[in-house]
């Protein structure tokens, strides 16, 4: 489990998680994308504005919907598995809620968490649960000064960086994978209005795919 995490709203991990669920489905993984940011949830939303002929545009089940009865969820290989955030989240324990998906969730499926932004409790949820996180973030300063309080918190939580996607960038510059401690694993370029229609954007998400099942899927995920 890799929970996609980065600083403020709007830093790109909603469409990295998909995007990169996406390019792990076309590699023949059965993969599980869900929605962990349940103040602010938008991952289902935009799987079914962005569906392909691959991938269902139905409503898409809720996580409690996964988990409940108790057994092993059965990821679709035709396309990601996705996951909204519940209707109602009230009082439920969404670290709870996660960890039981990751006892449902196939140990050799890879499972994204779309995680909240900053550092907040329901931020920390999700990195509870995950084995690792992915850095989701712009390359603007504010932005990485963000990222890397939520790379120490991944660490404290004993959910280390697997590694940081740099979005909506036309390079990397030297250095960022030292201010964040992991290694850089990519960048996705700008794209506008629509990115994840982009084939540069796509290409970006499937080398993506590529490294981090070199760096930590090889031999977890059934993965080409």
């Amino acid at each position: 489990m890799i929970a996609v995490a980065g600083g403020k709203g709007g830093s790109g991990k909603t469409t990295t998680t998909l995007g990169l669920a996406r390019a792990l489905s076309r590699r023949g993984a059965p993969v599980v994308a869900a929605d962990a940011d349940w103040d602010l949830p938008n991952l289902a939303r935009l799987a079914s504005a962005t569906a392909d002929g691959g991938e269902p545009a139905a409503r898409a089940p809720t996580v409690v919907d996964a988990v409940r009865p108790a057994g092993e969820l059965r990821p679709d290989r035709r396309g990601p598995t996705v996951l909204s955030a519940p209707d109602r989240p009230g009082d439920l324990d969404a670290g709870r809620v996660l960890g039981a998906l990751a006892e449902a969730a196939p140990d050799d499926s890879p499972t994204l968490l779309d995680c909240p932004a900053g550092a907040s409790p329901d931020a920390a949820a999700p990195l509870r649960v995950a084995d690792r996180c992915l850095l989701a973030t712009p390359l603007r300063r504010a932005a990485l000064r963000d990222a890397a309080k939520t790379a120490a918190l991944a660490r404290r939580l004993d959910c280390p960086p697997v590694g940081v996607v740099a979005v909506r960038a036309e390079s990397v510059p030297d250095g960022v994978g030292d201010l964040l401690g992991c290694p850089v694993l990519g960048r996705v370029p700008p794209a506008d209005p629509e990115p994840l229609a982009a084939p540069s954007v796509r290409s970006a998400h499937d080398d993506l795919a590529s490294r981090i099942v070199d760096e930590y899927g090889a031999d977890r995920w059934r993965v080409a």
